[in-house]
């Protein structure tokens, strides 16, 4: 990191050191696995996210609410109820969600038979709500509003919840007006609180040290299917559940998410891995390129040029910058370089970096276009890459952190292609 200036740039305290993701989903640590038996858990001691806090979110909601006159907030099944009330349930035909006032409390809408399974992971609030399979149940949601005289405010729709509930709704009472909930999710999400952090914190501890230790056992004739086992493997030994572990081979490099053309591990060719875990519902997201064997020349300049464009990422990402600058800068610098332009191959075809938190992309993202201005508390990854199609590609990515004195890093900045994990 000759060219990266420590001044601002911080090591977070405690670091160490989806589409077509291939070999996602590794196969159960088993009990005999080499990994349980040399990895003990990182995340002992980490701490969930408390009531305390929840009921906080949800009263910063009700605020945002209150500013922009709407009523209440329409959730389903997904991230943000978890994030809301600590409910944890999946998406179906059946809805299940929560109606959350602007001015009161809140309720959860789900089937009868699911009533106490829903109330067993309650940790506050008592209002649930239930219909029966005969039953409609925006007929429940519409009547609570009524009830709560809130119909007469326009009514936010988490901006992920699907089609069919907004239109239920809409069924149910012709005249309710639904507007876009992102200002309210958004304005709460974005911003990490210090027990967010943490978590982010131990999730990307256990994701470096994770591919510290396989690093050394990746070998020649390993496809990437046994790659992505390994690191999996590693990561529930470490303490934490794996949400992706992605190993790209070869020309498969060359896609940022792979290819289904199947390569091995052979002498000269690139290694590129981009795993992520997650700890108590927050996630870490990582990526590191290199080399079995020799490196060439051209694989060694392409995987300086994104050490510097992830270098001039950090330099660039102040308070206050709009978070798209972030991404023109080092695209410019790319261009310089004979890469693009813009968002052409061979080059950084894909956005500067996402937003990450519960989910692995959150809004907002450092691409062209976005004006938000960067502030404490917003969580972003930095992973440049570029992409020599049918060669090889190089992403490096390291999450990080905008704190009240600028940009903190998760995981340390990949030393070298030689040494790309301090080891």
């Amino acid at each position: 990191m000759t060219h990266l200036s420590k001044r601002d740039l911080l090591i977070g305290a405690g670091a160490l050191g989806l589409g077509s993701l291939v070999g996602c989903k590794a196969q159960s640590d088993g009990p005999s696995s080499p990994a349980k038996r040399t990895l003990t858990s990182l995340t002992t001691n980490a701490t969930p996210i408390t009531v305390v806090e929840r009921k906080a979110r949800i009263a910063k909601a009700q605020a945002l609410m209150q500013e922009r006159g709407i009523g209440a907030l329409i959730l389903e099944a997904g991230s943000s109820l978890v994030y809301f009330t600590g409910i944890r349930w999946w998406r179906s035909e059946r809805f299940t969600g929560a109606v959350l006032l602007a001015d009161g409390d809140f309720a959860i809408i789900t089937p009868f038979f699911e009533e106490p399974s829903i109330r067993e992971s309650l940790t506050f609030g008592d209002d649930v709500r239930t219909w029966h399979e005969d039953q409609s149940p925006f007929k429940l949601v519409v009547d609570y509003l009524r009830e709560n005289n809130a119909l007469d405010k326009p009514i936010a729709v988490e901006e992920t919840v699907r089609n069919f509930i907004s239109t239920g709704l809409k069924g149910e009472n012709a005249s309710i007006d639904l507007v876009s909930g992102q200002p309210i999710t958004r304005g709460c999400r974005m911003y990490k609180s210090p027990a967010e952090i943490a978590l982010m914190q131990s999730a990307n501890d256990v994701t470096m040290a994770a591919y510290r230790h396989i690093y050394q056992k990746v070998e020649a004739g390993m496809t990437r299917h046994d790659i992505s086992k390994m690191m999996s493997d590693a990561t529930r030994a470490l303490g934490a559940s794996v949400q992706f572990s992605m190993c790209l081979v070869g020309p498969s490099s060359s896609f940022p998410h792979g290819s289904d053309i199947e390569y091995e591990v052979k002498e000269g060719e690139v290694i590129l891995m981009d795993c992520g875990a997650s700890v108590h519902d927050y996630e870490s997201d990582i990526s590191r390129t290199w080399v079995m064997g020799e490196i060439n020349t051209q694989q060694r300049k392409v995987w300086n040029t994104v050490k510097r464009g992830q270098e001039i990422a950090l330099e660039t990402a102040t308070l206050g910058t709009p978070a798209g600058r972030v991404d023109d800068v080092v695209r410019a610098y790319y261009t310089a370089e004979g890469f693009g332009p813009d968002y052409a191959a061979p080059g950084l075809t894909h956005r500067l970096g996402h937003g990450i938190g519960m989910d692995g992309h959150e809004s907002v993202n450092f691409v062209k276009g976005e004006t938000t201005p960067l502030a404490p508390g917003m969580c972003f990854s930095n992973e440049p890459g570029i992409y020599l199609p049918g060669k090889f590609g190089v992403r490096l990515e390291d999450c990080l952190y905008m704190s009240e004195n600028g940009p903190v890093l998760f995981s340390p900045l990949s030393k070298s292609i030689d040494d790309p994990f301090g080891v």
